[in-house]
């Protein structure tokens, strides 16, 4: 088998993250984006479950480019909305509407919500399929509160809005790297290098 793994999502931002994770653990797998394949065509993401969908997308990448690919979904969920954004994060407000405004609406529905009741967390699943039909998966969560204001120019998505009380900074004041360490995605990435070590025979100087 090829050493190359197929990263398949059309939001950059999060691409880059998972390339500088993966990256990190497994230097000598070759990673693509969906821009190094042929044209697909768009996965609709209409799962119930960041499960589903990131299993729709990794699945069909897959099947479409003949190799392992790797996809994930997640978002965030905030208890004292019942779960939401949850796994509409992304088309909270339509998809065409700025994670700016998205937040601003987060933070006027909560002005009135005490520092107790603000639990939230950023939860991910990432799923990598082959084109054989097998499937793998793993799952990371961070636990914060929604924070009164945004703050901070790392990251994207509701990182500047997310709190982290353990460290006394938002999501989005963290370096990547410090990001990294800590999220939802890089948990849920570190659990799939096993998978990946396994899958392409790598041994642990390489992944």
């Amino acid at each position: 088998m090829k050493k190359e793994l197929l990263v398949a999502t059309t939001n950059p931002k999060k691409g880059r993250e998972m390339l500088q994770i993966l990256g990190a653990y497994c230097p000598e797998l070759t990673l693509l984006t969906l821009s190094d394949i042929e044209p697909m065509p768009m996965v609709e993401e209409t799962g119930e479950t960041f499960y589903e969908n990131a299993r729709l997308k990794a699945v069909a990448a897959a099947k479409h480019a003949r190799r392992v690919a790797i996809a994930d979904d997640g978002g965030l969920v905030i208890d004292a909305l019942d779960g939401a954004p949850g796994v509409h994060s992304h088309r909270f407000l339509g998809a065409d509407t700025s994670f700016d405004e998205k937040m601003d609406k987060i933070l006027e529905i909560m002005r009135h919500v005490p520092d107790e009741r603000r639990t939230c967390r950023f939860q991910c699943v990432v799923v990598v399929a082959t084109p054989d039909g097998q499937e793998f998966v793993s799952e990371g969560s961070c636990e914060g509160l929604v924070a009164h204001e945004k703050r901070g120019h790392y990251g994207f998505g509701y990182d500047p809005i997310f709190y982290l009380p353990q460290l006394g900074r938002h999501m989005a004041e963290l370096t990547p790297d410090e990001k990294h360490r800590i999220s939802h995605r890089g948990v849920a990435l570190r659990g799939v290098i096993p998978i990946l070590r396994s899958l392409f025979q790598l041994d642990s100087r390489e992944c």
